[in-house]
């Protein structure tokens, strides 16, 4: 069996979307730049201008999903990475917000087959939201890792659809699949003056 697993090197040609949701600004600039601080340590240029990274800002998290989803459906990122904060108030206006960005970032992943991280960070309070955004730790790192993981990784998951088939075995039986025009498959028990022509 062959392991396939992401990595963290040979960035150069991987491409990211970043979609930012403007609101709780203090938490998610953080998160922006621990995201990434991480892609530039990892080799990838952060540079607005260049050709790596592309940042998309939204007026909130609840936009994140729309335009992320049209980023992956573009197919010119490897991933798609969201970084938003939703913080629980006395309303019941943070349940219907989580539930749908985290509903709408899983549904653009599936729908486009591109990864779109969920860096959206979901809190009681405030100062929840600050510790997970630099204070103790910076989840925008996390997040930028969690990219550069599924990126690479859906590189090699997508080159296997082009990989030959004239290689393989077919399961459950020891036939051989040939390359040729009529990709015959023979078992190994029929010799070849019994097949029909």
């Amino acid at each position: 069996m062959t392991v396939f697993e992401g990595t963290f090197t040979h960035t150069e040609s991987l491409r990211f979307a970043i979609v930012i949701g403007r609101f709780n600004d203090l938490v998610v600039n953080k998160l922006l730049e621990g995201c990434q601080d991480c892609l530039k340590r990892h080799g990838v240029d952060i540079n607005p201008h260049g050709s790596q990274v592309d940042f998309f800002w939204v007026p909130g998290s609840f936009e994140i999903p729309l335009v992320a989803r049209q980023a992956a459906l573009s197919h010119r990122y490897d991933a798609v990475i969201c970084l938003g904060a939703v913080i629980r108030g006395q309303t019941p206006h943070f349940d219907f917000v989580a539930g749908e960005v985290a509903k709408g970032i899983a549904a653009a992943a599936f729908q486009t087959g591109v990864p779109v991280i969920f860096g959206v960070v979901t809190t009681d309070t405030m100062q929840q939201a600050l510790e997970r955004a630099g204070i103790k730790s910076n989840l925008g790192w996390n997040y930028a890792m969690s990219a550069l993981e599924m990126g690479t990784l859906m590189r090699q998951v997508k080159g296997l659809g082009t990989q030959s088939y004239d290689r393989r075995l077919t399961t459950g039986s020891a036939a051989q699949v040939l390359s040729g025009e009529a990709n015959l498959a023979i078992a190994p028990d029929v010799s070849s003056d019994q097949i029909p022509t």
